[in-house]
Order: C-alpha cells, then structure tokens, then sequence
C-alpha cells in the first residue's frame, strides 16, 4: 500500500503509520525544510517506506510524478492542515505571540528568502489592506480597531517583532480585553490571537494551498482510496467540507486566487458540525465514512491541549 502525509511535520502521523503496518510506503511531504530534514532522517530507519519530499501543496504533484506516483494510484492521503507545533514553539520563526522572535511566519523562509515575512505585510499594506486580512483569515471582529492601531505605531517605529505587535494590538484595546476571551478550554486568550492567525495564513497563502491539496490527494488516490483531513480553525473545516461535497470554489467563482476562497467563505454558513451539506446541488466524488465530524473528546485535549480545536474528516474515494 502507498500512502500520502501531506504535512509530514515532525512526524506523528507517519510513525504512526509504520507501526500499524509493514507493507506499506509512505511519500512524507511537508514546505518547511525543517520538517523536510527530519522525514530525511527518519526515512534512514525506513530506507524502502518512506521517501521524503520538499514542497508545498501546490508543488506536490509535480514531486509525485517525479517520484513514479501516478494519478489514481495512492491508497489513502493524510492532510494536517495548518501550522506545527514545532514551528509555533520556535521563536525564531515568528509564529507565536507568547514568545518573542522577528515577525516573520513564513513556513518556508529558506526556501523562498525573498518571500514576504508578516513584518513586510504590517508596514507596507494600508490600513484597509490590514484590515481586510485580519477579517477574512484572522475572523477578527475588530480588524478596523486594529489596523488603525497597527497604521498609528508604524508611522512613529517599524514593527519587526512579535510580541511588539501583540502589544500594539493589546494597546488598542482597554486593559480588561486584553485576555477576555476564551478558548474551547475556557482558557484566556490574548487579544492579538486571530491577528496572528490572519497574518500567518496571509502570508503562507494557507487556505489556496489547502484548496490545492485537497484537489490533489482526490487526483493521485485510487477508487476506494481514503483521505483524512484535519482542520484547527472554521476556514480551514468549511474548505475542506464543501470540497467533499463537491463544491469546486476555484471554478465557481471568476476571481483570483485568494478572492475565491474569501467569496467561498462568505457564501458558507458557520454552523456546519455534521456531514449533511445544508443546500446546494452536489457532484461529490466521495462517500463519507461517519455521519458527524468527529473531534477530540476530553482526555484528547487533556493531553494535547493545542488539539482542541480540531475536527476530522475521513471519506472514501468514489
């Protein structure tokens, strides 16, 4: 059996594979040359199971063709969407707000050095630009408050690190906001949480690259082939549940790339938690293997807390 990890990360899932089976082969692909490194020293342990390759989706069917995987030919397809642990616990990579770094959130720096970092993006966009941004990928309410913040500090200082742009934004908001949110857990959360999560999906083209992926995997997997995918956030579920359904966004819609997915998004209702598409024709090429989307339970969260947001959907391949 062939198998497909399309975010190889650091691993998890595809050990995890090659624990539950001998006979199978294992194409691990991750854009960060981090993640890429260590599918290359694992492979060492597994030289006939696993091969490693360096790509983003939009990349990844070029590297299976030249890695002899032809369309129609893969037994399942893992895809792990969004951003690694590894990647926000490394405070060089500019990902995470707890932790100071260079404001850069980009996956694949060393691959693409000239790639806009979010520093670029909060210093040269207008404050419509910004705002826009944090609304469309960051579902951030008050993305108007913060862009003007964001504009304001700029004029005086440049924004280069990552906690001084969580402190522009904390600062446009009175001292009791700063942690009134909630997460799943309950948990405070700081304010600039979604202004983090715009930008950094902004910037790695998340949602087109998710879109791409999830095109390829239902190219290259066989009839009967299964594709899981694993979302953290409501954009990325709703992406990935209209695919399924059969709602292809990049022909609906005569715009560009980010353009369709944001119209996509604005057409999609919120409370979709089941596998039942609320209306629309449908020309699905998948059968859906639960009835509900399932997600974490209790001891789940308890030990992987970054995992409570999660939400999984397995289907077939018609």
């Amino acid at each position: 059996q062939r198998f497909l990890d399309m975010t190889f990360g650091a691993g998890g899932h595809t050990t995890a594979l090659l624990e539950k089976a001998d006979d199978i082969t294992i194409y691990a692909l991750d854009r960060d040359p981090t993640a890429y490194k260590i599918a290359q020293q694992l492979s060492e342990s597994y030289p006939k199971q696993i091969q490693a390759l360096l790509g983003q989706f939009s990349q990844s069917e070029t590297l299976l063709i030249s890695s002899g995987v032809e369309p129609g030919t893969l037994d399942g397809v893992l895809l792990d969407a969004g951003c690694s642990s590894m990647q926000f616990d490394t405070p060089e990579r500019g990902f995470s707000l707890q932790k100071d770094g260079p404001l850069d959130m980009r996956m694949d720096s060393d691959r693409y050095p000239d790639m806009p970092t979010a520093a670029d993006v909060v210093n040269a966009l207008d404050q419509q630009a910004l705002a826009s941004i944090l609304r469309t990928y960051g579902e951030e309410r008050h993305a108007k408050k913060i862009a003007s913040a964001i504009v304001q500090a700029r004029s005086i200082y440049p924004i280069t690190r990552t906690q001084q742009l969580a402190s522009i934004v904390a600062g446009a908001f009175p001292a009791s906001a700063l942690y009134a949110r909630k997460d799943l857990l309950q948990r405070p959360t700081h304010v600039a949480t979604k202004t983090f999560q715009g930008l950094r999906i902004f910037v790695n083209d998340e949602l087109h690259e998710l879109l791409i992926g999830l095109k390829t995997a239902e190219k290259f997997l066989k009839p009967g082939g299964r594709l899981v995918a694993l979302s953290f956030h409501s954009l990325e579920d709703r992406i990935i549940k209209r695919f399924l359904h059969g709602i292809d966004m990049a022909e609906k819609y005569n715009l560009g790339s980010r353009q369709k997915i944001r119209q996509a998004l604005k057409n999609c209702s919120k409370k979709e938690d089941t596998q039942a598409f609320p209306s629309g024709k449908s020309n699905s090429k998948w059968m859906f293997i639960q009835k509900k989307v399932l997600t974490p339970q209790a001891k789940d969260i308890q030990t992987n807390p970054r995992g409570r947001s999660a939400k999984l959907r397995a289907a077939i391949k018609l």
